[in-house]
């Protein structure tokens, strides 16, 4: 097995076509990636003192965070213009041995930054609703 690039760690927002088009959320420079499951016990007096837990139940989610610099593409005016709605939106992550997972997301935090002869940089943290998917 092979280390990946991180560069080739892509963000991408859907619109409103169907099926969706992707374009990328430029001028990203870190972005990451977190599944998260709640778990379901199910232990009893027949366990034995082992801990069961319920496959499938609880809830899943996953988070990502992005950061970079600003560079006023139409995909990061779209993330901002959700952030501002509160609005749900298509993504897709996508990884540098082609694969793909996609599913909607809530712009959950966007934060602008910049210093005084600097370039302007923004973090975003995004939350999903419902299944993400591998495609």
């Amino acid at each position: 097995m092979t280390a990946q690039s991180g560069a080739a760690f892509l963000l991408k927002i859907g619109d409103t076509a169907d099926p969706a088009t992707y374009e990328t959320v430029a001028g990203l420079r870190t972005t990451q990636l977190s599944i998260n499951g709640e778990t379901i016990v199910v232990t009893h007096k027949e366990s034995g003192g082992w801990r069961e837990l319920l496959s499938g139940a609880g809830s899943r989610s996953v988070s990502v965070s992005a950061s970079g610099i600003f560079l006023g593409s139409a995909a990061e005016e779209r993330v901002r213009g959700h952030a501002l709605a509160g609005t749900l939106e298509r993504y897709e992550l996508s990884f540098e041995d082609g694969s793909r997972m996609r599913g909607r997301f809530l712009v959950q935090r966007l934060d602008y930054s910049g210093d005084f002869n600097g370039e302007r940089t923004y973090a975003l943290q995004l939350e999903s609703s419902g299944a993400v998917i591998p495609v």
